[in-house]
């Protein structure tokens, strides 16, 4: 039987440098944020948007200081994902990572969630992000880093106070499913990591949230900075602390 674990931060082999980033969805948010600080550290960003109107990362990529490329997907949509693929095959990439994500509206239990809503999140937040790491994972480097943003609400053990039902199912699942990718790929040496960023203050995290984007996502890239190199898949908090499935 495959046991994968997670353990705390001690890397089989040192980090190696995160350079080239592939950030799937990066319009606003965390993932803005995550772009505007890679870039900023002077590493080379792929940061994808759904559509084609104008978001705030397109200002970040007009920046003459800042080196990123803006692609468009919408991981929903399988023949779009396909298409990314074929528009980035021959480059590389240190890093894979998949921010995309939504929560739920209005947040009732699962109950009270209708079909189509519940379909809609856990297409978008579980199922979708397992089909662009099938489809784009050979674009990263053998001994590079897969990370697929997660949550703390995606821990079953930590599940005492319920609430959004939903999201965290979603998120649960995700988790789930990430972890049965790394079974079916033991020896790969590519890193795999579950982020759980904190309560952020975003759209989605509301304004209510604990912390800020200025708390959560430079300690996001360390920890990931940091990961690079681990063999076994790793489901951690913004700074670096397992979280308990």
């Amino acid at each position: 039987m495959v046991v994968v674990t997670t353990t705390d931060l001690v890397s089989e082999a040192p980090p190696r440098p995160l350079d080239r980033i592939l950030l799937i969805g990066a319009s606003r948010g965390l993932g803005l944020a995550l772009a505007d600080e890679w870039s900023g550290l002077g590493r080379h960003v792929v940061a994808t948007v759904r559509g084609s109107s104008r978001t705030p990362l397109h200002e970040l990529a007009d920046r003459d200081d800042r080196d990123v490329e803006i692609e468009t997907v919408d991981i929903t949509a399988p023949d779009q994902i396909a298409a990314l693929r074929d528009r980035l095959s021959g480059r590389t990439f240190d890093l894979l990572f998949i921010n995309a994500g939504v929560t739920n509206e209005p947040d009732g239990t699962v109950a009270e969630t209708t079909d189509e809503e519940f379909t809609r999140v856990m297409i978008t937040n579980a199922l979708s992000p397992l089909r662009v790491i099938e489809a784009l994972a050979d674009l990263v480097e053998p001994d590079g880093t897969i990370g697929v943003m997660s949550s703390g609400q995606g821990s079953v053990t930590n599940n005492v106070n319920g609430g959004h039902e939903v999201y965290r199912g979603s998120k649960a699942a995700l988790n789930t499913y990430v972890r049965s990718y790394a079974a079916r790929h033991v020896g790969d040496r590519r890193s795999l990591v579950l982020m759980a960023p904190g309560w952020v203050q975003t759209d989605l995290g509301g304004s209510e949230a604990r912390l800020t984007v200025d708390d959560s996502i430079p300690n996001v890239v360390t920890t990931l900075d940091s990961l690079s190199g681990s063999t076994d898949l790793r489901y951690v908090d913004y700074l670096g602390r397992t979280v308990p499935w």
